[in-house]
């Protein structure tokens, strides 16, 4: 095991951005155990991570998003006996935990008799949203923290999510005692979540599980329209944005606006273009989403215009990221 030495520690709860060696990753660990926040790279965003079970590192999470307090943190967990120790799984549950952990996939589940989960992290709610990530660097964190790490997306609340370091240094300053950079995000959104504490499964979030997939696994599924209130993550109608106003499917330029783009048809007249895949790939679009998001607003335009994105697989996370970041309250 790495020694620790103190080169991280500039200050009690100073942030900074450091590569994501194994010293700091041990460092991370020693700060989340002492109720300090941390930002850390996941398969689909940065996370800002706290103790799941301290009150006081949960209500920081939700201080420093300017998050409301009704809308669920989703738990961080190293593996599947972790989550079975806040979480009352079935035999649904544990097929497409078996099939997609480590993975982008949150399952929202009853909560267990003795979850040591804050109830802040569930908003008061009976169930627990909780994931085992895919980051080789979430991963090392998670088992060096030997516990449940509430971490919700690293940025403002409503904000655009961010994919990369900087994104998060940007967004929320000093918030984070420590900012483990672990480059680019490989999925780039956030992750599909799955409501299995009713008897028909109901899909929350698209994301890069597709509902195609699941259904194959565990059969029809329900998809929420949001009408039932707010049971997990990324259920705002308002959520992703960006500063300049979004428009969507769009191929008419107006002055001083940007273009989102996607395949190889990119009309022209636009301030400036960045393709989320030239090819049309949608894997390729969803890495790059919320990066090309972040680097067009930071242009300071007038707006962004989107292209259309097929709403099939992928694309239908892609687009619900779209559709909210478009909502304004």
């Amino acid at each position: 095991m790495a020694k620790r030495s103190n080169k991280h520690r500039e200050q009690d709860g100073s942030a900074g951005i450091v590569p994501a060696s194994a010293e700091a990753i041990l460092d991370a660990a020693d700060r989340l155990r002492t109720g300090k926040l941390v930002a850390f790279p996941t398969e689909t965003v940065y996370g800002l991570g706290g103790d799941a079970t301290n009150d006081e590192a949960v209500a920081a999470i939700f201080e420093a998003k300017g998050r409301p307090s009704f809308n669920p943190l989703i738990i961080h967990v190293a593996s599947l006996d972790m989550a079975e120790a806040v979480a009352v799984f079935d035999d649904r549950a544990r097929a497409v935990a078996a099939r997609h952990w480590p993975g982008p996939l949150t399952l929202v589940l009853p909560r267990a008799r003795d979850c040591a989960v804050s109830l802040l992290a569930s908003a008061g709610l009976d169930t627990v949203a909780v994931r085992v990530p895919g980051h080789p660097i979430a991963h090392a964190l998670l088992n060096a923290a030997s516990r449940p790490v509430a971490a919700p997306s690293a940025n403002r609340s409503g904000a655009v999510s961010p994919t990369r370091a900087e994104h998060v240094g940007a967004e929320l300053g000093d918030a984070a005692s420590l900012i483990l950079d672990g480059g680019a995000c490989p999925v780039g959104i956030e992750s599909t979540v799955l409501d299995l504490s009713r008897e028909t499964p109901r899909l929350l979030r698209p994301g890069a599980v597709t509902a195609e997939a699941i259904e194959a696994e565990i059969g029809a599924l329900e998809i929420s329209d949001g009408s039932d209130g707010i049971s997990a993550p990324g259920q705002l109608a308002s959520h992703y944005a960006p500063n300049a106003p979004l428009r969507l499917g769009c191929t008419d330029p107006r002055p001083g606006e940007a273009l989102l783009a996607f395949g190889v048809q990119v009309p022209s007249g636009f301030e400036r273009v960045l393709n989320l895949s030239e090819t049309g790939d949608l894997t390729e679009a969803a890495a790059n989403l919320f990066a090309h998001l972040h680097a067009l607003d930071a242009a300071e335009v007038s707006g962004i215009a989107t292209m259309t994105i097929p709403d099939e697989g992928l694309g239908r996370a892609i687009n619900d990221r779209l559709r909210r970041a478009a909502a304004r309250d």
